[in-house]
């Protein structure tokens, strides 16, 4: 009687054990995907850098992220980062640069054909954030004009052996997920694609469509930005919807089992804009919650 009671006891055990490793592994999303730290998140006062930019790369590298994204400024400063990054075994992922969309023409800085040119070869992407005073938001309107301008930028890039991203921006014409991607799949150019910026998806209140989103755009998809937020948060303030990875009540888990499933195999960028504390703090807690979501090491 006491050895069937024990054995009886053992088998609960075995199964609560089981059901437990299937709970954990239920919380773990298999991604490989290279994670890198945006340059909001080493600059409080973004664009503006109280620390030099060689220390944010050292720092972020120390961490173990795998690069960082630039803001394009001073092209002198764009040509450094990229050789420091190097020098130091990581990656500028993306180059972030803000373009305007006029009634008639797509007008970006002189600098940007430039700094194409530096980065011939680098596979650092192209980040394009569309402001225009002359379209509405989100409006087709002006879909003639960005198309154009953007076909002659990807010629330039492609010359380069360079991509380009239209990114999502609250408040610019390109506002939502499904801006970029109607415009990306127009311009019809294989280096022209879109990136997901989790908080701007979450803030004009798209959070229930993000599966269909990421589905419908993943051969355009060639870049994806996350960090903390909380859940039902259209319209709410940015503490709300950019806080350190692993905060927030926005469940992280289906996003990347979803990115998983479409077989994305993209960077993942790190948001940071406008987190208060501490800039190493903050960085280390989101990759501790990285590395819980991902089993990377």
């Amino acid at each position: 009687m006491l050895q069937t009671e024990i054995m009886s006891l053992m088998i609960l055990l075995l199964a609560f054990n089981a059901m437990a490793g299937a709970n954990a592994d239920d919380h773990i999303v298999p991604l490989k995907n290279p994670f890198f730290a945006m340059d909001t998140c080493t600059q409080k006062r973004y664009p503006i850098s109280d620390i030099p930019p060689e220390e944010q790369l050292a720092l972020v590298k120390s961490l173990g992220y795998k690069g960082m994204s630039w803001t394009l400024g001073d092209l002198n400063q764009v040509i450094e980062v990229e050789k420091d990054a190097k020098k130091l075994g990581l990656k500028i992922f993306a180059l972030y640069v803000p373009i305007t969309l006029q009634r008639e023409e797509l007008n970006y800085p002189p600098t940007l054909i430039q700094a194409m040119d530096d980065l011939k070869g680098t596979n650092t992407l192209i980040w394009l954030m569309i402001n225009s005073d002359a379209y509405a938001k989100s409006s087709p309107d002006g879909d003639n004009v960005a198309i154009r301008g953007i076909r002659e930028l990807a010629d330039k890039a492609q010359s380069d052996h360079l991509r380009i991203a239209i990114y999502p921006h609250v408040g610019t014409w390109t506002e939502r997920f499904q801006d970029a991607f109607r415009v990306a799949k127009e311009v019809n150019r294989a280096n022209v694609g879109v990136t997901f910026n989790l908080c701007h998806c979450l803030q004009v209140g798209d959070e229930p469509l993000i599966p269909e989103l990421l589905k419908e755009a993943s051969h355009h998809l060639f870049m994806v930005t996350i960090n903390g937020a909380d859940t039902n948060a259209a319209g709410a303030s940015w503490s709300k919807l950019i806080q350190p990875l692993g905060e927030g009540t926005y469940d992280m888990v289906p996003l990347l089992k979803e990115l998983h499933a479409i077989r994305y195999s993209g960077p993942i960028g790190l948001q940071g804009f406008g987190l208060q504390g501490d800039i190493k703090q903050n960085l280390e807690q989101s990759m501790s919650a990285w590395r819980k979501l991902t089993g990377q090491r």
